[in-house]
């Protein structure tokens, strides 16, 4: 049997680019060499896509030189392949916007689609949707850059009346924590709502909860699975960029040390938002417990998570029952599964034939 040719994509123009670096590396070296052919493809920050020899390694080393740009997208493909495995995080990769371009060209692909991709990314909508389906979500109140300049006064006084301080300032379009503050006074704040703002257009003000923070990682298509909850043991203040990736204070537990009522309940809402978002192939649902109360809240989904060997949706993947190569097979296989459905679904509109029903 011919390998099936797997283009794995990396970089990106995100703040989260090096972060994909690492992710990819993982993937490449776990992809089976005997059942596929890898073809590596890289996006510079500024959004230039290249091919090459050892092209993973020098976006490592920042040698572009020894690469050449590449236009796949025309017909034929300026190279062949079956799937793409795009190992993107954040804005530009995890948003929607890459998966619409492939969709759009008809290209097989890892992950969710436009719709859950976008849906995901943006916290603020994602929680008014979740919210409004009665999943338990942290209060919050949000705003865009415009209206934090023109109403600074007007919506300080909301988060002081709804949220109080302190509080968790975010960017609504990024992931790994790049971007997030927790403001302790007034002041504070201020200076957190105005570093948010450097980061994205939307602005995402949550209420500070003594909050144990646990994941699920969920897999599939129609059909879905819940993995074993983990646990994040943060080593600082709450799991900023810092922790998860310069000191790694932070340690995990999978499964959770939680009771089976608790696992059961975390992968039923996980499950429930999962579906709720139209979400494909992977995601982490990531969840709060407040030590204080026992309620239960749903943060965010994360559609293409950390995906080294040791992040932490392989690792609860793994308590599931798959290892990390063959998740990989998992993924390719729900990728093309996917493709396949859709492929069914579509029409093609003839003007001179009666298509629908008077």
């Amino acid at each position: 049997m011919s390998k099936l040719k797997v283009a794995v994509i990396f970089g990106g123009r995100s703040g989260e680019h090096e972060v994909s670096l690492v992710s990819a590396t993982s993937v490449i070296k776990a992809l089976n060499k005997d059942k596929y052919e890898i073809l590596e493809v890289g996006i510079t920050h500024d959004g230039e896509w290249l091919i090459g020899e050892n092209c993973l390694e020098n976006f490592k080393s920042k040698k572009f030189e020894n690469l050449k740009p590449v236009m796949f997208m025309t017909k034929p493909h300026a190279f062949d392949f079956d799937i793409v495995f795009p190992v993107l995080h954040g804005p530009y990769g995890e948003d929607g916007t890459i998966q619409g371009l492939f969709d759009m060209f008809q290209i097989p692909y890892v992950g969710c689609g436009v719709l859950a991709s976008s849906t995901c990314m943006d916290k603020l909508q994602c929680k008014a949707i979740l919210q409004s389906a009665g999943v338990p979500v942290v209060p919050y109140v949000g705003f865009n850059r415009k209206a934090w300049k023109k109403e600074q006064k007007e919506i300080l006084n909301d988060i002081e009346k709804n949220l109080g301080i302190p509080c968790f300032v975010k960017p609504a379009n990024m992931g790994s924590s790049v971007g997030i503050s927790k403001a302790k006074t007034l002041e504070g704040l201020i200076e957190a709502i105005d570093f948010a703002a450097k980061f994205d257009s939307r602005i995402l003000v949550e209420k500070a909860i003594n909050a144990r923070e646990l994941e699920c990682a969920i897999l599939g298509n129609l059909e879905p699975v819940a993995a074993p909850v983990g646990e994040v043991i943060v080593g600082g203040e709450f799991y900023d960029y810092n922790d998860k990736y310069v000191d790694g204070k932070s340690s995990t537990k999978i499964p959770a040390d939680i009771d089976e009522s608790t696992m059961k309940k975390i992968q039923e809402i996980a499950l429930k938002s999962y579906k709720l978002l139209d979400c494909s192939g992977l995601s982490r649902v990531d969840c709060f417990l407040d030590r204080e109360s026992g309620e239960m809240y749903v943060n965010e989904l994360n559609t293409m998570p950390g995906f080294t060997s040791i992040s932490m949706y392989p690792k609860m993947m793994a308590a599931y029952g798959l290892n990390y190569e063959q998740l990989i097979d998992k993924l390719i296989e729900l990728g093309l599964e996917r493709f396949e459905d859709k492929k069914a679904n579509q029409i093609v509109f003839d003007p001179g034939v009666e298509w629908y029903k008077k």
